[in-house]
């Protein structure tokens, strides 16, 4: 008897799913559920979804190249790509490049990190230095990295600290105002507590406030750590007789466009790899938050 009221309420539920047109079907169901804001997806799931990504834009270069949709002057094949990076990596020293221009990117990186983040805090939490330095950060960050490359050279010259310096001005100010913004965040009610219980300005500060705070900096410093890497052509524009930004300019003056696209792709997966290294790194720290 029970089991005949339990089909007879999943049947009249199937009607009315359909009857509003709501899918029965698993894969349906399924679909709907992917494309539910915040869907909560297993690990399988996104690993699934994200390599069909992958070969789909990949499956889809590579047809549209060898079909001739597009001549391989203005896109090569990826297979041309790839076979191009390897010899550019096995043959012609192009490893080489890779360390002047990681050096370069997490020199700048680095000292915009070490900069930013008191700063950062101190805008996040302090009123008095809110309203003496962020007006200031708030306009220079809209001034591009790429305006700064003559003053650079004059200031500096066309040595390594002008690439390092054109790279800490593309890092610095938004880094900074991030970081303003994750500890401006942390729970007025967190510190109130600890107010309560007796701790000193010292002691929220930190005991309470910089806790609260490590995370989202570390989370905040893999994002910019990205960013980063795109500057890394702008600051070789100038006096670099090394690097990766230097190989796309020297292979676009020679029309060599799957060389400039594989320096694009290096940069690209040197990029991911240094997000893979943040993102572990941030997962070893803060276990509590997975």
């Amino acid at each position: 008897m029970r089991q005949s009221v339990t089909a007879a309420l999943l049947a009249s539920q199937n009607m009315e799913g359909l009857s509003q047109g709501r899918p029965s079907n698993p894969v349906h169901r399924r679909i709907r559920a992917y494309l539910r804001p915040r869907a909560t997806l297993s690990t399988r799931e996104r690993m699934t979804i994200s390599t069909f990504g992958i070969l789909l834009f990949f499956s889809t270069w590579l047809i549209v190249t060898e079909a001739d949709l597009i001549q391989p002057f203005f896109l090569p094949s990826p297979i041309a790509v790839g076979k191009r990076l390897f010899e550019m990596v096995a043959f012609e020293g192009y490893l080489f490049g890779v360390w002047s221009s990681a050096y370069r990117v997490f020199g700048g990186f680095l000292l915009a990190a070490t900069v930013a983040i008191p700063v950062g805090i101190l805008i996040g939490n302090f009123p008095f230095f809110r309203s003496l330095i962020e007006p200031l950060l708030s306009t220079a960050r809209y001034l591009p990295a790429t305006a700064f490359v003559p003053l650079m050279i004059i200031w500096l010259g066309i040595n390594e600290s002008q690439k390092i310096a054109v790279i800490f001005i593309g890092t610095f100010f938004p880094l900074a105002l991030i970081i303003a913004s994750i500890s401006e965040g942390v729970s007025s009610d967190l510190m109130n507590s600890a107010y309560s219980l007796g701790a000193s300005s010292r002691q929220v500060f930190f005991k309470v406030l910089l806790p609260a705070c490590v995370p989202s900096i570390v989370d905040s410093l893999r994002i910019t750590a990205g960013i980063a890497w795109t500057y890394v052509i702008v600051a070789e524009l100038v006096g670099a007789d090394s690097g990766m930004g230097i190989a796309i300019l020297q292979a676009q003056r020679f029309l060599l466009t799957d060389q400039v696209i594989a320096g694009i792709a290096a940069v690209g997966i040197l990029g991911v790899l240094t997000d893979l290294v943040f993102r572990f790194a941030h997962r070893k720290l803060f276990p509590y938050l997975y």
